[in-house]
């Protein structure tokens, strides 16, 4: 244990600005969030590891667009999570926790330190994301379910006037779920444009590929058939989802969606692709390996 907490001591993104959330003096540039993002993976496996348990595979793959939409777009404020003007952010694929975790500890809503309290006893932290942590706005456990509760977020803001975003991850292999379609089809007819979904289009879901399990394509086709706009990207070029998001915040009169194209465990060559790890932590000689590797990418990045 001692070796993990010096890993997450030493875990620190080299930007001096705030996060952009509405306070922040300098906005992010492209080169900083890919610094937090390897921050937040490096956090993802060592929380993960410290307790043998949780789900790496697809938080990994999650990474850059929750830390792209984290840091740039979404407003909020780490000492006050209940303010009432912050847009809302759901994780639907709820045992994704390991990275909005990741996230809201670089974001400042708790201390880094806490992330090795993950699944324990007591914890505030737990294997499914709960409302109980800070910064936390939906209880998840069964999939399916996020994309509606996005929505009755998002319709209560316009009901009341207000100017807050509703954000919600979705999964891949969660549109399965026929709740999700349920929902799709009332964001579009009641033309709810103050709400924006993110498929982390992974193409993996829990030991297998999604194609195996139920075969998704069209898959941008068939939002846009349920009255939405629907914006692919490369969900691992920050500069990609930028752009995407951008797009999506224009849109008016419907409901939009941005389709990350992922990688599941992405950024640690032996999680890539490998389904095995969708629920399986990395041993200490697996989490030494990718640390190499992560900043291996970072020093790439840099020259």
């Amino acid at each position: 244990m001692s070796e993990l907490k010096d890993l997450i001591a030493r875990s620190r993104w080299s930007a001096t600005h705030a996060s952009a959330n509405g306070t922040a003096k300098v906005p992010p540039t492209v080169a900083d969030l890919a610094d937090i993002a390897s921050v937040v993976r490096k956090n993802i496996l060592v929380m993960t590891t410290a307790v043998n348990s949780g789900h790496p595979g697809g938080s990994l793959s999650a990474t850059d667009a929750l830390v792209t939409l984290y840091f740039k777009y979404l407003r909020y404020r780490p000492s006050e999570p209940a303010w009432p003007s912050r847009d809302r952010f759901v994780m639907s694929k709820a045992h994704a926790s390991p990275v909005v975790y990741a996230v809201l500890a670089e974001a400042g809503f708790f201390p880094r330190e806490e992330l090795l309290t993950f699944r324990r006893i007591d914890s505030r932290i737990q294997g499914h994301t709960h409302i109980k942590t800070p910064g936390v706005e939906f209880s998840g456990g069964s999939l399916g379910q996020g994309l509606s509760f996005g929505l009755g977020i998002a319709l209560a803001a316009r009901l009341d006037g207000a100017a807050h975003r509703t954000w919600v991850m979705l999964g891949d292999g969660e549109c399965d779920e026929g709740q999700v379609w349920e929902a799709a089809m009332s964001a579009a007819h009641y033309r709810v444009d103050n709400i924006t979904a993110i498929v982390d289009r992974n193409n993996g879901q829990n030991d297998r590929h999604t194609n195996e399990a139920m075969g998704l394509e069209p898959f941008a086709d068939k939002w846009r058939a349920f009255g939405w706009e629907a914006i692919e990207c490369d969900g691992h070029d920050i500069a990609s989802l930028a752009a995407a998001y951008d797009t999506a915040l224009a849109v008016k009169g419907k409901p939009a969606i941005v389709i990350a194209k992922t990688v599941k465990g992405k950024g640690v060559s032996f999680m890539e692709n490998n389904m095995a790890f969708h629920g399986k932590a990395a041993t200490m000689d697996e989490l030494r390996q990718a640390f190499d590797e992560i900043d291996a990418a970072m020093r790439r990045v840099a020259v």
